[in-house]
């Protein structure tokens, strides 16, 4: 027998969530000329669809976020565009149903608002990449509610920090996010 002991890399929970928040910014984070919504330049670019598009990456990040999940939820409802793929990996981790959420019903086939299982009388949990103003949620929340679902929390991936938090706690929805975007500052690799 040749050789030493074997041995084992164990990280704290700290640890790694610190290394998912950084393979996340490292994925998401690029440098370049880009023209932002509000017509100003800059150089550097957040692209939250980049984790969304790594298969091991958004499972990973779907794991962590499933302990998050309150408990007695019963359905998980994924907004339009980037909560679609978050919520089909948290559902994998959960066994929870999706629904999938548009931004308005489409006007043919179903002509529903909510695709997959059925909302009405069951406790949602509304589900998006990244909330900033919490403007979506906020609306989607509405609409969810007025087909008959029950909701009272939200989950996100990257809360911004910009007001979403509060302006959803006015409306009755609690935010838990796995990360903020201080989160994600702080652990940068510069």
């Amino acid at each position: 027998m040749g050789g030493g002991p074997a041995t084992m890399i164990i990280m704290t929970y700290a640890e790694t969530m610190a290394a998912l928040a950084r393979e996340i910014d490292t994925t998401c984070r690029l440098t370049g000329e880009f023209v932002l919504r509000s017509g100003r330049t800059a150089d550097e670019y957040f692209d939250k669809y980049r984790f969304e598009a790594d298969p091991r990456l958004l499972d990973r990040v779907a794991a962590h976020l499933a302990p998050l999940v309150p408990s007695g939820t019963e359905v998980l409802a994924g907004l339009e565009m980037g909560g679609i793929p978050v919520v089909t990996a948290l559902g994998r981790h959960t066994g929870l149903p999706c629904a999938f959420v548009r931004k308005a019903a489409k006007p043919y086939g179903t002509a529903r608002l909510a695709e997959g299982t059925e909302l009405a009388g069951r406790r949602v949990l509304v589900v998006e990449d990244v909330v900033t103003s919490g403007g979506q949620v906020v609306i989607s929340t509405g609409q969810l509610r007025e087909l008959g679902a029950r909701v009272d929390h939200a989950l996100c991936v990257i809360d911004r920090a910009e007001g979403g938090s509060a302006l959803l706690a006015e409306r009755g929805v609690a935010l838990r996010a796995l990360f903020t975007r201080a989160d994600l500052e702080a652990h940068r690799r510069r």
